[in-house]
């Protein structure tokens, strides 16, 4: 994958952070702890034999408000409690709140959680300050709590971007998808509207393949929702004026698409900037944004206040006929009646692209969006590692996985792909996870910056501003470029 080899021009990067501190491990319990190949339990259950002398324990754990994780609320922890007798505490909560405490917690060294969530795109600034446990070396340590049913191998290519560069494990992964082009197939499919579509653009009405058809798309049903009193636009835009979320879709989504890669961070000079090898500025970048930009006149009131979380709310309530959406949302808005509105006219296909990205993308030289995702690591001040441990192996068998796929549309494991529960859903969400196996490889996560979020929060300002309309898009990158080189310059990383 094209992410893999930007982890390897960045690895020099990622040692000389990590050089400076020892990674965390697992030592080894004082309590007793059952043999690796100990007699089981009076209930036969692997499970039980090695939690016994944990039994009684409670973990505490972080995350974001999805429906992955809420599917670890509701039902794997649940599941894991009768199997173990250690509690699991789970708090899900907004994605602010849930960094926020995650971040606090282990700067302060305090042991509030024994398990956070780390999004994928922020474990390299994790790894850098040395937040996380070593999960392989400390299975190694703790032989007696390694689980015959867990084995890393079974994960898809998405766990390696929660290995270190010496290809130890720091967090498990729980969630893995890609961010796509959502249509409503009820709108698409009508007759009289395709009728209406062709007379005006004089082409035929179907999911967008160019900047310029997805613009007629969103201008036309905009158009027709006001004609026909709907509460309906033409297309979602993540376009929070005060939530990162905003930046984030423009980065991570819309620029890929224009062939703005990294962030536009020059990889060799650490530069954004055009003057200085970088793309974040440059015309084609611009243009990007600006087309970007101009879909809010043809998005609903609540585009400019819209995180990933109320894309989805909007697209579920039918209130959007297209957009950029993160498929987590996938399998919920297009079978659940109790809360969506659009169940059974969901239609899931792969972005717009610019001319020569997707053969970027096909060449391993470039990517056409996001693909998004996050694990469970350990924090290094958990009071409760080993129990911890046992509980992130236990979420990581490849049994629990299918279930988790349906609530989540989420798959971290190949073979879950092949399930007979994952093939029939599959039907039902427009063909969803095959595009994600097939096609899977054509987008890409974050670049793997220490800097991440430095950087991330320098652009959230510019980006702001220009949504809302306090400075045009074009002086919005510029400044932001200028803004990001000289923090990189002032961190070290550039000249």
């Amino acid at each position: 994958m094209f992410q893999q080899k930007v982890v390897r021009l960045l690895s020099l990067l990622a040692v000389l952070s990590m050089v400076l501190t020892a990674c965390v491990s697992v030592a080894p319990s004082a309590a007793p702890a059952p043999a690796a190949d100990a007699a089981p339990a009076a209930d036969g259950s692997w499970w039980a034999t090695a939690a016994a002398p944990y039994k009684g324990v409670t973990i505490r754990g972080v995350s974001e408000s999805t429906p992955p994780s809420n599917f670890v609320k509701d039902v794997l922890a649940k599941k894991f409690t009768e199997e173990t007798g250690i509690n699991v505490e789970f708090e899900t909560t907004s994605w602010d709140s849930m960094y926020d405490k995650a971040i606090k917690d282990m700067e302060a060294n305090t042991g509030i959680y024994d398990f956070v969530y780390i999004e994928q795109d922020i474990i390299y600034s994790y790894l850098a300050q040395n937040y996380l446990v070593d999960i392989t070396q400390s299975l190694k340590d703790n032989t007696a709590i390694k689980s015959p049913d867990f084995d890393e191998s079974k994960f898809n290519s998405f766990i390696d971007y929660f290995k270190n560069a010496d290809g130890d494990v720091f967090g498990i992964p729980m969630e893995a998808f890609i961010k796509v082009y959502f249509y409503r197939t009820d709108l698409f499919g009508d007759a009289a509207i395709q009728a209406q579509f062709k007379e005006k653009y004089g082409y035929d009405l179907a999911p967008a393949t160019t900047f310029e058809q997805y613009r007629d798309i969103a201008e036309f049903f905009t158009q027709y929702g006001k004609d026909n009193g709907l509460e309906l636009w033409g297309t979602t835009v993540q376009g929070s004026t005060g939530h990162p979320a905003s930046t984030y879709e423009l980065i991570e989504s819309i620029l890929p698409t224009c062939g703005i890669y990294n962030w536009g961070i020059n990889l060799e000079t650490f530069k954004a900037s055009e003057a200085a090898g970088g793309t974040l500025n440059s015309q084609k970048a611009k243009d990007c944004f600006a087309f970007w930009y101009n879909l809010v006149q043809f998005a609903p009131p609540e585009a400019l206040s819209s995180t990933w979380s109320e894309v989805g709310a909007t697209f579920a309530a039918g209130r959007a006929a297209q957009g950029w959406v993160y498929a987590e949302n996938v399998g919920w808005i297009a079978t659940d009646e109790a809360q969506s509105k659009v169940v059974g006219k969901v239609g899931v296909t792969l972005p717009p692209v610019a001319e020569g990205v997707m053969a970027d993308a096909e060449a391993d030289k470039g990517y056409i969006g996001y693909y998004d995702g996050g694990a469970f690591g350990i924090p290094h001040s958990s009071k409760n590692k080993e129990a911890t441990l046992l509980f992130l192996q236990y979420i990581g068998q490849e049994s629990v996985q299918p279930d988790w796929a349906l609530a989540g549309g989420r798959i971290v494991m190949n073979s879950t792909f092949d399930d007979p529960k994952i093939v029939e859903q599959d039907a039902k969400v427009s063909g969803y996870y095959t595009l994600l196996k097939e096609k899977g490889s054509l987008f890409a996560g974050a670049p793997p910056f220490p800097f991440h979020s430095q950087v991330r929060e320098t652009m959230d300002g510019f980006i702001h501003k220009a949504l809302a309309g306090e400075i045009s898009t074009a002086d919005a990158l510029d400044q932001a470029a200028a803004a990001v080189d000289q923090q990189l310059i002032d961190l070290g990383y550039a000249k």
